[in-house]
């Protein structure tokens, strides 16, 4: 690993990343919720990504993660290398990013940070933005995946439902959790699942900053998820778990594992277990 890529912990704060903008092996993605986001303020340099591009798009199951013809032609687009060290973040306190570094572990790109609270933390750290369109110079990037434990898929997941150090973190809505609201065939929740949902792993006095580790520990711990566990963590398409994902990874969760297909594949089967 370059020692540009050592630079930057898996969470950067505002003032490191501000010191390291002009590392020429950085690549800073902003996957905001909202493109407009983008337009109004992002961090200098920062490329545009459209976060749709981070899901298939089609098929069964659209949120599922991308085949990897579709990665090499984003990751070529944005052109990342084998030495890019990519910093992302998002509007909306780790969403999108969480996916985008999930789709990088998943393709076994390790070389990543998160912008600590993304734009918010930024803008409420005084650091300076910029409203010109960066666009990136091309690679050719052939994206495998070579960590496909980063995912798991429906099938692994019902089968190990109840073994023994294996746990599933849902982060939706207690609503949803609960099977009072929800847009699928069927409504309620993975059997087993723990529900913390993504928000509240974020610090809303704090430019939604990921919240006192060891507070959240604590927390996660009371739900019976240690550190020690194999933790699969889900949403409706896996995008709030995109963050539930990260703040596991900067826990020191080694097993954590997102699944793609989420509520959206789960919910709107006949043949998948579901507990209200």
């Amino acid at each position: 690993m370059s020692s540009e890529a050592n630079l930057l912990p898996l969470i950067v704060e505002p003032e490191t990343l501000a010191e390291h903008l002009d590392e020429p092996t950085l690549l800073i993605i902003d996957v905001p919720l909202k493109a407009e986001s983008y337009d109004q303020g992002h961090v200098p340099g920062a490329v545009f990504l459209d976060h749709r591009r981070l899901m298939r798009g089609a098929g069964e199951v659209p949120c599922r993660e991308p085949t990897p013809e579709q990665l090499s032609a984003l990751f070529s687009e944005l052109g990342l290398t084998r030495d890019t060290h990519v910093v992302a973040y998002d509007d909306e306190g780790g969403g999108w990013a969480g996916r985008l570094l999930w789709t990088l572990e998943l393709m076994g790109h390790g070389r990543y940070s998160y912008l600590n609270g993304g734009i918010h933390a930024w803008r409420e750290a005084d650091q300076p933005v910029s409203t010109d369109p960066h666009t990136p110079s091309p690679s050719e990037y052939e994206a495998e995946l070579l960590h496909p434990e980063a995912l798991i898929d429906r099938l692994e997941l019902q089968e190990r439902l109840g073994e023994k150090g294996f746990a599933v973190w849902d982060a939706r809505s207690p609503a949803e959790y609960r099977g009072e609201k929800g847009q699928n065939q069927r409504l309620g929740h993975i059997p087993g699942a723990v529900n913390l949902e993504w928000t509240q792993a974020m610090d809303r006095e704090r430019g939604l900053r990921i919240r006192d580790y060891a507070e959240l520990i604590t927390e996660l711990e009371a739900l019976g998820l240690t550190p020690d566990m194999e933790v699969a963590t889900y949403c409706q398409s896996h995008h709030r778990s995109g963050f539930t994902w990260l703040v596991g990874k900067a826990l020191g969760f080694e097993k954590i594992r997102g699944y793609a297909g989420s509520w959206r594949e789960w919910g709107n089967r006949d043949d998948t277990p579901i507990e209200k």
